[in-house]
């Protein structure tokens, strides 16, 4: 049995730089602090925990803090939240990935201009509240078919579309469609990044062919759920685990090819103890 683990599988370059950038802190010996989770992957968290961080979970939270580093996650913050941490002069290391920076750049201007920004994503999720925090003006989060048929532009009003950087690449095409039919006068950015496009298509390809695949993530990764959503479309056999714990394949004889693919916040320690634990005992 042939047992293939896709390239990109694993940590993307935003998420590396983030995490990278709290271990480089701790060796300073200050109090460090990230803003929210530093990525959704449990064991990480935990062990940055082990080693003193500590995560501030609420803009409250962080208007009380006076003191130590706070570090910015690669998902992004809101404009108010630099003003928050200038105001009460606490250190910040911002860790925002560069395609989620470019993403508040576009917003911000775009807004200022007049124009609706249309946001497709999923709400609540830290990027997508991230963005929003750069429009001047309410910011609309689109992530299904129906909410885009049912949006209404006011008279005259100019649309500019930006997407998470995670989003599933077909179906962001399916919503941008939606919205031009209706002959709204709109912009849009192509902003999901291309590690995500290529994780995405690389998955695709070899779910296609495989008789069983393991998706491996954090049960919070927007991405990660984004390619158990493609996988399982392409195979039957599709399982969503966090750790080497949560795999129980029961897999028949006659089965020739087993894929494995990994969201951008799961550790390379994980994806090779799945990869040598499906290689050993099928």
């Amino acid at each position: 049995m042939e047992v293939r683990l896709a390239k990109s599988a694993g940590f993307c370059f935003g998420v590396k730089r983030a995490v990278d950038t709290v271990y480089e802190q701790i060796e300073t010996g200050k109090k460090i602090y990230t803003y929210g989770p530093i990525i959704h992957n449990e064991d990480v968290v935990n062990d940055l925990r082990e080693k003193g961080v500590q995560v501030i979970e609420t803009k409250e939270d962080l208007e009380q803090l006076k003191e130590g580093v706070v570090i910015i996650r690669s998902h992004g913050v809101p404009k108010s939240i630099y003003g928050i941490l200038e105001k009460n002069g606490v250190e910040y290391v911002d860790a925002t990935c560069p395609f989620v920076k470019r993403i508040h750049s576009i917003v911000e201007k775009e807004s200022m201009a007049g124009r609706k920004v249309i946001i497709i994503g999923n709400d609540g999720h830290p990027e997508v509240e991230g963005i929003q925090g750069w429009s001047v003006t309410p910011a609309t989060v689109v992530e299904t078919v129906e909410q885009a048929e049912k949006f209404e532009a006011n008279p005259g009003e100019k649309l500019s579309i930006v997407s998470q950087t995670t989003f599933n690449y077909n179906k962001f095409q399916e919503l941008v469609e939606i919205f031009q039919k209706k002959r709204y006068d709109v912009n849009v950015a192509r902003t999901i990044c291309n590690a995500t496009s290529e994780r995405q298509e690389e998955a695709r390809e070899i779910a296609k062919i495989a008789d069983a695949m393991v998706v491996v993530g954090g049960a919070h990764s927007s991405n990660t759920r984004k390619l158990y959503e493609i996988c399982s479309g392409e195979c039957e056999n599709t399982y969503f685990i966090k750790t080497l714990d949560d795999l129980h394949l029961e897999l028949p004889k006659s089965v020739k090819l087993v894929g494995i693919t990994a969201g951008a916040s799961t550790p390379s320690k994980i994806i090779e103890e799945v990869q040598r634990y499906v290689r050993i005992n099928f």
